[in-house]
C-alpha cells in the first residue's frame, strides 16, 4: 500500500458530492467500489457502509481489524465563490508539498481516511488478517451514523479510526460534546424615516475546527460583530435590520455581516467609532489571525428591522455568552478540557433569530455545566434554549495492546517516539465504546490543516508516513 494509491482514490472521492446529510452518492460510490472488487458489502438503515475482506493466506487466525472513517464532509466556501457542493467536484492544487483547496474545504477530513481504507482493501501485496472497513454517515453534524450503529454490525474488536489530523501523534481519547441553540423571537418593525443605512462586518478570518483550533486565539466573526454593535447601540439610536454570521456548529465563525440604520446626525460619529473598533480588533488579532478585516459601507434603505427591545437583548447576550477555552486539563499537559464555540447567528423565517453554539469536554459534568452557562446567558436575555446532539467522550486506555503495536511500529519505521495524547474534538470512538465496550481503539492520520474552512490542506510528506505506518500496523496485527 502506498500514498499514490491513496491519492488516486481520494481524487475519485473529491468528485463525489458528500455534504453531511446528503451522502446518497458517496454511499452508492462505496457500494459500487465493493461490487467492482468482489468484496462483501452491507449498508444499514442509517447509511453506514461496511466492506469486508477475508484474511490473506496464512493470516486467517489473526484478529479482525476494523478500519474506520466517516463518509461526509464539511462544505464551506468563501463568499463570492461559485461552487455547488451538490454537484461540483472539489478543486485542489499542489503547492509547496501541500494539497490545497483554496476556495472551499478540501474534504481530507475524512476523505483521506476513506481513501486509505479503499487502498488497504484492494492492495493484494498487503498481508493482513480479516478486515472490516466501516464508513459512517453524518459525523460532522451530529455523529448520526455512529449513534445508529447496531451492536451486531461489526465483528472486529480492534478499531483504527482514521479521522486524525496530526501525523506522528496517536490519539487514545477525545472530548464529548453537546449543541446548545438559542432562538429569539422579534417583532418586525418599519424603520423610521430619514435613516441612513450601513453594512458592516468581518471577513477573512481563519476559522477552523471548533475543538482542535479553539485554543489558537483565532477570531470569531460573530463575537467580533457583537462587540462593534454593542458600542453603536449603546451610544446611538441604532436600528438593526439584519444580522448573520458563521455557519456550521463545529466551525469557528469566519464571516459576519449586519445592516443598520442611523439618524443622519449620528452618521459621522458612529462611522468613526465603528471603524476605530474594527481597526482595534484587526490589531488585536494581527499575529494569531492576520487576515481578518472589518468593513463599513453605505447601502440601500431597508423596509424592515428588528424591534429595539430584541435588538438590545440580542446584542447583550452575544457579548455575554462565552466563547473559547473554559478549562485546561489537570491530568494531561496542554490538553483543553472544556470549551464552548459561539458558532452562528442567523435570521430565519417567521421573525426568529437562531444562535448556534457547541460545548465540548472530556469530563461529562464539565460539559453539562458549560452548556448550562451558555443557556443561562441566553435565557436571561429572553431567548428560548434547547440542547441536542449530545455524545460521550472516549476515556484514554494507556494499557491498550493496539496502542503498543502502533507505538512499536512507529518507532521501528521512523526511529522516534510517537506522541500519545487525547484530542479536544469529537471522534466517533466514544460512541463505538458504548456499543462495543470491549473495543480496543486508536486514531491516527496524516497532517491536515485548516479543517472545516476554505484553504483546507493536506501535507503530502506526512501522507507518505501515515500510509507506511498504517500498512505496517495492519501487517503486524496479522501476525498477532
Amino acid at each position: 500500500m502506498d500514498s499514490k494509491q491513496v491519492l488516486a482514490y481520494f481524487s475519485e472521492i473529491m468528485a463525489v458530492p458528500r455534504e453531511s446529510g446528503h451522502e446518497e452518492l458517496i454511499i452508492q460510490y462505496l457500494q459500487d467500489f465493493a461490487r467492482k472488487n468482489n468484496l462483501e458489502c452491507k449498508t444499514d438503515e442509517a447509511g453506514n457502509v461496511l466492506i469486508t475482506k477475508p484474511a490473506s493466506q496464512g493470516c486467517e487466525k489473526a484478529p479482525v481489524v476494523v478500519l474506520q472513517s466517516h463518509s461526509d464532509m464539511v462544505c464551506e466556501k468563501n463568499n463570492g465563490v461559485e461552487h455547488d457542493f451538490a454537484k461540483d467536484p472539489i478543486r485542489a492544487v499542489i503547492e509547496d508539498g501541500w494539497l490545497i483547496a483554496k476556495d472551499t474545504t478540501l474534504g481530507a477530513d475524512c476523505g483521506i481516511g476513506m481513501a486509505a481504507q479503499m487502498a488497504a482493501l484492494t492492495d493484494e501485496s498487503l498481508q493482513h488478517g480479516p478486515l472490516e472497513a466501516l464508513f459512517t454517515v453524518s459525523e460532522e453534524t451530529g455523529l448520526d451514523g455512529a449513534f445508529a450503529l447496531k451492536p451486531d454490525f461489526l465483528q472486529g474488536r480492534m478499531l483504527i479510526n482514521l479521522d486524525s489530523e496530526d501525523e506522528g501523534e496517536l490519539f487514545i481519547g477525545c472530548a464529548g460534546g453537546i449543541d446548545t441553540t438559542a432562538v429569539f423571537d422579534y417583532q418586525a418593525i418599519q424603520p423610521a424615516a430619514g435613516l441612513q443605512y450601513f453594512k458592516l462586518g468581518f471577513k477573512g478570518g481563519m476559522g477552523g475546527h471548533s475543538g482542535d483550533d479553539i485554543n489558537k486565539n483565532r477570531s470569531n466573526a460573530v463575537q467580533l460583530i457583537a462587540r462593534v454593535l454593542f458600542d453603536l447601540n449603546d451610544r446611538f439610536e441604532m436600528t438593526l435590520c439584519t444580522l448573520n454570521g458563521g455557519n456550521k456548529r463545529n466551525a469557528i465563525a469566519r464571516e459576519s455581516e449586519a445592516i443598520i440604520g442611523l439618524p443622519a446626525a449620528a452618521v459621522a460619529e458612529a462611522s468613526a467609532l465603528a471603524q476605530l473598533r474594527g481597526q482595534e480588533i484587526q490589531d488585536e488579532f494581527a499575529t494569531s489571525d492576520p487576515d481578518v478585516r472589518f468593513y463599513w459601507e453605505a447601502c440601500e434603505a431597508q423596509n424592515e428591522a428588528i424591534d429595539a427591545d430584541t435588538t438590545g437583548r440580542l446584542i447583550l447576550a452575544l457579548n455575554a455568552v462565552a466563547h473559547g477555552v473554559l478549562d485546561m486539563s489537570a491530568d494531561i499537559a496542554g490538553l483543553v478540557e472544556t470549551s464552548t464555540n459561539l458558532a452562528s447567528v442567523k435570521m430565519q423565517p417567521e421573525h426568529k433569530i437562531r444562535i448556534g453554539t457547541s460545548q465540548r469536554s472530556s469530563t461529562n459534568s464539565a460539559r453539562y455545566y458549560a452548556s448550562r452557562r451558555v443557556e443561562s446567558a441566553f435565557r436571561l436575555a429572553g431567548a428560548t434554549v434547547t440542547h441536542e446532539s449530545e455524545y460521550p467522550g472516549w476515556k484514554p486506555r494507556l494499557t491498550s495492546p493496539l496502542l503498543e503495536v502502533c507505538k512499536n511500529s512507529y518507532q521501528e519505521l521512523f526511529h522516534q517516539e510517537p506522541v500519545v495524547r487525547a484530542i479536544h474534538a469529537g471522534l466517533e470512538c466514544g460512541l463505538f465504546l458504548d456499543k462495543y465496550p470491549d473495543m480496543d481503539m486508536i486514531s491516527f492520520g496524516p497532517t491536515i490543516r485548516g479543517v472545516h474552512a476554505p484553504g483546507e490542506r493536506l501535507d503530502l510528506a506526512s501522507l507518505d508516513k501515515f500510509v507506511d505506518h498504517l500498512t505496517d500496523v495492519i501487517e503486524k496485527l496479522a501476525r498477532v
